[in-house]
């Protein structure tokens, strides 16, 4: 299971959020091209970066994506990116995969037509999930059921899905273990990444027990609950 550190980036701060609401916001640096190189240096091999802005606008943050390039450490891009052009150029900016939110909920044929410009392993399908519905819009929209969604991924040719709860998303209370059971069985041919939640090494020791493909931790290593080692050792032991 890969370890993946988090980067959310809003108007160019290394940011958290609570549950996705910007009015309740941490700053954590103004550099995010530094940040991943420091996450690099510790050992990550893929760093997992949001673009919170381009996520709520639908926005494209080209700069960024270049800035984040030109450093040559391995990460995924989340934020904006909603047709196959847009995906397109964030993967020639250096970006190692893409990362779709709103395009997985609400436009499964562009999400189909990303895959076929990008190819199926440079595509990450976020499912965002609130009360049994996958959001997109950075979290501000009705969203859809999840079984629609998780059918949808199966019909467009999604090989690696990334799923939060969004509920647990910066609060550190634990991961959404049922919300994973859930999408592990519903489709085991999918390569899962566990997002949101992870406060301890309780909880990455726990999500050993499943049969994901990463995990993404965000707040509980910008607030000191772990080291880079020690998630590492919980994740391997």
């Amino acid at each position: 299971m890969d370890l993946i550190p988090a980067v959310d980036v809003l108007r160019g701060k290394v940011v958290r959020l609570r549950q996705g609401r910007e009015s309740e916001v941490t700053i954590y640096g103004d550099d995010p091209a530094a940040q991943i190189r420091t996450w690099n240096g510790l050992g990550a091999s893929l760093v997992h970066v949001v673009d919170l802005a381009g996520a709520i606008e639908g926005t494209w943050n080209g700069n960024l994506w270049r800035t984040l390039g030109a450093t040559g450490v391995r990460f995924q891009a989340g934020g904006g990116i909603r047709s196959p052009e847009t995906a397109t150029a964030t993967i020639a900016a250096g970006a190692d995969r893409v990362v779709l939110g709103s395009t997985a909920v609400w436009s499964p044929s562009i999400l189909a037509g990303i895959i076929d410009a990008v190819g199926p392993t440079q595509v990450v399908a976020a499912v965002d999930v609130r009360n049994g519905r996958a959001m997109g819009t950075g979290w501000t929209d009705r969203g859809k059921p999840l079984e629609e969604v998780l059918d949808q991924l199966a019909i467009a040719g999604v090989t690696r899905a990334l799923i939060t709860g969004i509920s647990g998303d910066g609060m550190m209370s634990g991961p959404a273990f049922e919300l994973l059971q859930h999408c592990t069985d519903r489709l085991p041919d999918l390569a899962i990444i566990a997002s949101g939640g992870v406060g301890t090494l309780h909880d990455l020791r726990r999500l050993r027990s499943l049969p994901l493909d990463g995990v993404i931790v965000g707040r509980a290593f910008y607030e000191g609950a772990f080291t880079w080692p020690e998630a590492v050792q919980a994740l391997n032991s």
